[in-house]
């Protein structure tokens, strides 16, 4: 069992289970930022709800992201010793940053946020959760920097075998980042606008088919229900928090469709055969491809045919016009053999796997059809919130449609934009293969790694697999209880966050118990 399949898959596996959690936390915490401000500055007490709400589900997925994200720097140990000794030197500068300035800053702050309600003033207690807040941001960046340099290689000097990081300052300013942490963003923005959109959906819904909320004459009626705290403010959370989720999850996809554009035209310079795999350009040319199809897993261009292309639109992309040719696979193949070698070295890191022929082209399926998938489900999302914004543009009209198969498709639509992040890590990770750090064609050609040589040389495919087995088991544990836990208190509506609606109100004990309560309930 060769460990550097079974180490890949692990890694794979692990980091994109991870970055499910990872967008949503940084999308949702700025807009539960906007929505504490809100009420900070209104004193309107919808907002308060909407932020204890939606802030739940912030912290559930704040944990669940930090537990699970905990296994990666494991790995780099674990499975893949080889790669940490060579990168090392350049990576300990800004995982360090991220860990002792950005993830400290994050956690204190955020631990004041939640235990500071009514004891601290409300414009320090916003403070602390917009810092907890621009922390996670400021770790991103710094985990984005690192994976950059993995990307494209900057401010380094090759001494003994390894590069050592020369210039701290080129590594958190490498172009690649500067680009890549905008397109996260505004991928996690839409994440949380699309997470916003089908809660809220349900909930106005949920409403409609209990009775709370009639329509008459096209005009939406807000009922009061005794139970619950369901009471026309409890329908302003929903209706406000269907438009901003609609608004910011398409500030979110024109973001990343700008971002993606220009991250584009900057992967044909630093990485053209992962641009040219991705659309299955075998040979230069202008033309973007709506759709090629090929035999499965074929990797000849020969058995590679273009169902469907757009003149110039490849172009376009690469160049902002729409004729000079962008070089395909069968160009760019030699250029790569030229440049780095056409076999694996007689290096004992290579172990079983020296000597062989490098496969230079990613896997064409998995760059293809993950380019494509990851804009067709922003696409998707950001179509949903056209529509919300459409349905609900009236004044007084101000409701979802009572059509269940609507409502499930609103559901549905949360997964939309989590699978466009996904893909599009994995179409960024795979189409780097073969390399782990992929050489930049403007420096140094000597600063470079094969996946090949990354695996840690002492372990066994078998040890791999148990502690892929192990950490699947232990991540589909944790998936289960945050989905439970997510399930658990969108049912539960706002009174999940704010017990005190539905406490007695001259019972003042009672009260003061149900309020402590709720702090340990809402950081926990």
């Amino acid at each position: 069992m060769d460990p550097l399949d079974v180490g890949r898959w692990q890694f794979g596996i692990t980091t994109v289970y991870h970055f499910f959690m990872v967008p949503l936390t940084l999308g949702l915490g700025m807009v539960v930022t906007y929505l504490y401000l809100r009420y900070v500055f209104t004193k309107k007490d919808e907002y308060k709800r909407m932020t204890k709400f939606w802030g739940k589900l912030y912290l559930i997925n704040f944990i669940m992201g930090v537990a699970t994200g905990l296994v990666q720097e494991f790995q780099f140990g674990m499975a893949w010793s080889e790669y940490s000794r060579f990168v090392g030197d350049v990576f300990g500068a800004p995982l360090a940053m991220e860990g002792l300035f950005a993830f400290f800053v994050e956690s204190t702050f955020l631990g004041l946020w939640i235990f500071g309600w009514d004891k601290l003033k409300p414009k320090v207690h916003a403070f602390c959760l917009f810092a907890a807040v621009a922390g996670s941001w400021i770790s991103a960046y710094f985990i984005l920097a690192a994976n950059s340099w993995m990307q494209h290689p900057v401010g380094v000097e090759m001494i003994d075998g390894r590069p050592r990081l020369v210039d701290i300052w080129a590594v958190l300013t490498n172009n690649t980042a500067l680009l890549t942490f905008p397109h996260v963003i505004f991928g996690a923005i839409q994440v949380a606008g699309g997470f916003m959109v089908g809660i809220a959906w349900y909930k106005l819904w949920r409403r409609r088919k209990d009775g709370i909320d009639t329509v008459q004459d096209g005009k939406v009626v807000v009922g009061d229900a005794e139970v619950g705290g369901r009471d026309k403010k409890d329908y302003l959370v929903w209706f406000r928090s269907l438009r901003v989720g609609a608004v910011v999850g398409l500030i979110g996809f024109m973001g990343v469709g700008l971002s993606g554009h220009m991250q584009a035209q900057l992967m044909i310079h630093q990485q053209p055969l992962k641009m040219a795999a991705a659309e299955a350009a075998c040979h230069d040319g202008t033309g973007f491809s709506v759709l090629s199809i090929s035999s499965p897993g074929a990797q000849d261009c020969d058995k590679v045919h273009a169902v469907l292309e757009i003149p110039g639109a490849l172009s376009f992309l690469a160049h902002d016009n729409f004729i000079t040719e962008v070089k395909g696979v069968n160009t760019l193949l030699p250029e790569y053999k030229e440049k780095y070698g056409t076999h694996l070295a007689n290096n004992p890191l290579y172990g079983e796997r020296a000597g062989q022929e490098i496969q230079y082209l990613p896997l064409m399926e998995v760059t293809y059809y993950g380019f494509r998938g990851m804009i067709t489900f922003g696409g998707i999302g950001a179509l949903s919130y056209v529509y919300v914004l459409w349905v609900t543009r009236k004044k007084g009209t101000g409701t979802v449609p009572e059509a269940k198969w609507l409502k499930n498709l609103a559901i549905l639509g949360i997964l939309a934009p989590f699978f466009g992040n996904a893909l599009g890590w994995i179409f960024t990770e795979m189409g780097r293969q073969p390399f782990v750090v992929a050489p930049n064609p403007e420096g140094d050609p000597a600063v470079m790694m094969f996946t090949a040589a990354a695996v840690s040389p002492g372990v066994s495919g078998e040890e791999i697999l148990f502690s892929l087995i192990s950490l699947g088991a232990v991540y589909g544990i944790l998936m289960v209880v945050e989905i439970y836990l997510l399930v658990k208190y969108v049912k539960s509506g706002v009174v999940a966050a704010m017990p005190e609606l539905v406490q007695s109100h001259h019972d003042d004990a009672d009260k003061d118990s149900a309020a402590q309560r709720d702090v340990l309930e809402f950081a926990y």
